[in-house]
């Protein structure tokens, strides 16, 4: 023992730290008493009475077996220590996960299953416009507009039937949610169920999406405007061209005509005395006046092909197909079957159009030796088909800024409310398929 007064030697405080730890463990506290009182019994059975030592060693064997029957149950101390700091680890999850749910940028509505909210995050009381204290308790359906609630909460029972666990945003089509000042809002969700013990919950994370929504409308409103801008365009150029193509035809192809006349007159007016020279120039001027007719005539069937107006639809395809053949020599085979069907102007236009744009297409890029053109009415459709045995693929790869051909003849179609399929492969050539409905292109009956 230490001297009293003196300070304890240095290794007595390891030996109080270490008997400390033995005693907040009792199995090991346990181990260690019974070594020391086996130590004990040993050394004291030399002076003890046989009797007495026997007795002592009996208890000893008895507190021993109580031990070892009951060593595999964690005592009341252990327990309450276990259960501590599992709650205190479960304390921290949760509040990491609280913490989470606060600070999202999306606003989180847990409900059971009663669809009754039980978590109401920060961003989805400034979505709502509605706080926390005020919105756990209340049913879902108080954010819902009344129209959609009965729809969406047998969609929320369904959904916890099927047992899927998540539906993503941006997969499925916008909802519509509710503030506290009643005015709705269009917004994107996702859900996802979860069971705690008998009980499922549903957390649905919701994104404002007014803004997108009202740019994505404004976008299409612009669309929708430049498309009836460039039909108001296509509409008033071909006005211009019929109106120019009829002035060449009518009036300068008149007065052409008129010029030619008195040219032979003149001529006829010459006695045979005239020179020879005079007579060449007269000759050469008719030959002139000819080629002119020609080219005028020529100018005004690109603007405005006149037997569209006065024959229709199917034999001004059959004249552009033979000016094509003649112009580049390329052999163009036809397959029309239209029955009886009458086109209305607009409709007539915008096919003669989209044929005059697709050979004109091929004319340039195609290296093409022939091309197969049918039009066919189907059951509600006309389907029209251009194909040719050029290059192909290639043509698809010009640059937007060269060529509008192919977007012209989309635009005419979108028009028409029809539509275009291409296909193509490198050497095997080019299939422009356009689909329009009857009812835009047929003339409509005029009732008596």
């Amino acid at each position: 023992m230490p001297v009293s007064g003196k300070t304890p030697a240095p290794h007595s405080a390891v030996l109080r730290e270490r008997l400390g730890s033995i005693a907040a463990r009792p199995a090991l506290a346990s181990a260690a008493a019974f070594a020391v009182t086996l130590a004990a019994m040993l050394a004291a059975r030399h002076w003890l009475d046989p009797v007495l030592f026997i007795c002592v060693a009996a208890a000893f064997l008895l507190a021993t077996s109580a031990y070892l029957l009951v060593r595999g149950r964690p005592d009341d101390s252990s327990a309450r220590y276990e259960t501590s700091a599992g709650s205190s680890r479960s304390g921290v999850n949760e509040a990491r996960m609280m913490a989470i749910i606060r600070s999202s940028m999306e606003a989180i509505i847990t409900i059971d299953e009663q669809q009754r909210i039980v978590i109401f995050n920060p961003m989805a009381e400034q979505v709502f416009g509605y706080s926390a204290m005020d919105a756990i308790g209340q049913p879902l359906a108080r954010f819902i507009p009344e129209r959609f609630r009965a729809a969406h909460a047998q969609h929320v029972e369904q959904f916890g039937v099927t047992g899927v666990s998540d539906r993503q945003m941006g997969r499925q089509r916008v909802l519509s949610g509710l503030r506290a000042n009643g005015e709705e809002f269009p917004l994107e969700a996702s859900i996802s169920q979860i069971r705690d013990g008998d009980t499922r919950l549903y957390t649905v994370m919701l994104r404002d999406v007014t803004e997108r929504v009202k740019a994505e409308r404004a976008q299409q409103q612009a669309r929708e405007e430049l498309r009836e801008l460039s039909a108001n365009l296509q509409k008033i150029r071909e006005e211009e061209k019929t109106r120019i193509a009829r002035e060449l035809h009518d009036d300068l192809g008149q007065q052409l005509t008129a010029l030619k006349m008195d040219i032979s007159s003149v001529e006829q007016a010459l006695d045979a005395s005239a020179s020879a020279l005079v007579c060449e120039q007269l000759q050469g001027m008719r030959r002139l006046i000819d080629v002119t007719v020609a080219s005028v005539r020529r100018i005004a069937a690109d603007l405005r092909p006149v037997m569209l107006d006065d024959l229709g639809l199917i034999p001004a395809i059959e004249w552009l197909s033979n000016d094509f053949t003649n112009r580049y020599g390329i052999d163009v085979k036809r397959d029309i079957e239209t029955g009886d069907a009458r086109f209305s102007p607009a409709g007539a236009t915008a096919l003669f159009r989209i044929v005059q744009e697709a050979l004109t297409n091929v004319a340039r890029h195609a290296d093409a030796t022939l091309v197969t053109l049918s039009l066919h009415a189907g059951n509600q459709t006309f389907v029209l088909r251009i194909a040719d045995n050029g290059q192909g693929a290639h043509r698809m790869a010009e640059p937007a800024g060269k060529s509008f051909g192919l977007l012209g003849i989309r635009e005419r179609a979108h028009m028409l409310g029809g539509a275009v399929d291409i296909h193509t492969t490198r050497g095997e050539g080019f299939v422009l398929t356009v689909t329009i409905p009857s009812e835009t292109v047929q003339a409509r009956e005029t009732q008596t």
